[in-house]
């Protein structure tokens, strides 16, 4: 099969043959038909995510039809839709594991990171860790779902009960969360790099009532912020916008160094909240959800062989919504 590989981190992938992954117990193969290119791709292939395996197959938004069953697979059959996230396998016995946080598990494996992902015409996964994917979806569209939407969904749910909420970087995750925070009754002020009046835009056609730079004051003191770019700068900005009893929630896995911030932001009870990786709860309740708000996703798609040209206009800038790389499925 065809497959992009990373040998290294900071070097280009490379478009290699590699055999089709044959399924152990509990194990499934899923021929891909899509998989989303996430910002938390690039953290790892540019390095800033430590120990990848390598060589690696990047990629942890994947759509795509089972192929193979293991031994012992419950729940899906050959052919069924199914979509494969970031978080890959846990160890169920320690104590995040036994309290139901298996986001925090320290054993845990991740697609395209710690195991082989969706950059490739097959991908192997454990089967406890896949979902259905709804039907009504192009399997292009439904890949964002897969990481950008989820740890939208977390984040929002960290964000909690208030009613004017601020997003700092409008790209994949954001364009997600915001129809899904609108639907709840949110009052949605979006915050892009200072100049980009195309993300502004498109913040506003997705319901922000107010859209500015992220050095600029929202016009109303927030409930809640929630971060995606990963800008360490942002996270006192933030503060600031937010009012008394207000949260911020940085919902990346990698940002810069935060810079150092007077107590007086933190204080009268704002807090700062990081979102580490999902559960496959939050996979099961977005996953029904999506379509019934409906969650429409804007992708630009590109064939498997361009990936670093994905990567490249995703680390520029370049993308409006998601960049998804789509296999010839003949």
């Amino acid at each position: 099969m065809r497959a992009m590989l990373l040998d290294a981190p900071g070097a280009p992938l490379r478009l290699a043959q590699i055999p089709v992954p044959r399924p152990g117990s509990g194990e499934v193969v899923v021929k891909v038909e899509a998989c989303g290119v996430c910002r938390t791709d690039l953290h790892v292939v540019d390095g800033e995510l430590p120990d990848p395996k390598l060589p690696l197959v990047p990629g942890h938004e994947i759509v795509g039809r089972v192929a193979a069953l293991g031994e012992g697979v419950t729940g899906f059959t050959l052919g069924a839709r199914v979509g494969i996230p970031w978080l890959g396998h846990t160890c169920a016995e320690c104590r995040y594991c036994r309290a139901g946080r298996e986001n925090l598990c320290e054993q845990a494996l991740f697609t395209g990171y710690t195991r082989d992902g969706g950059y490739a015409e097959f991908a192997l996964a454990d089967a406890r860790y896949c979902f259905p994917v709804a039907e009504s979806y192009g399997a292009a569209e439904a890949a964002p779902l897969l990481c950008a939407g989820l740890i939208g969904y977390r984040s929002l749910r960290m964000a909690g009960e208030g009613r004017l909420l601020g997003i700092y970087g409008f790209g994949a995750a954001a364009h997600i969360v915001a129809q899904v925070a609108a639907h709840e009754g949110w009052r949605l002020f979006a915050f892009v790099k200072p100049g980009d009046e195309a993300a502004k835009e498109f913040a506003l056609s997705l319901g922000a009532e107010w859209a500015g730079g992220s050095d600029e004051a929202p016009p109303e003191l927030l409930d809640a912020a929630i971060i995606y770019a990963p800008a360490g700068p942002l996270v006192p900005a933030a503060l600031r916008a937010v009012a008394h009893g207000g949260r911020v929630v940085c919902a990346g896995i990698h940002m810069s160094d935060i810079p150092s911030f007077p107590y007086d932001l933190l204080w009268h009870e704002r807090s700062v909240h990081s979102v580490a990786n999902l559960t496959r709860a939050d996979g099961e309740e977005f996953l029904a959800l999506a379509p019934k708000v409906p969650v429409v996703t804007t992708v630009e798609t590109l064939p498997l062989e361009e990936a670093n040209e994905a990567l490249a206009r995703l680390r520029e800038g370049r993308l409006t919504g998601a960049a998804v790389l789509v296999m010839d499925t003949g």
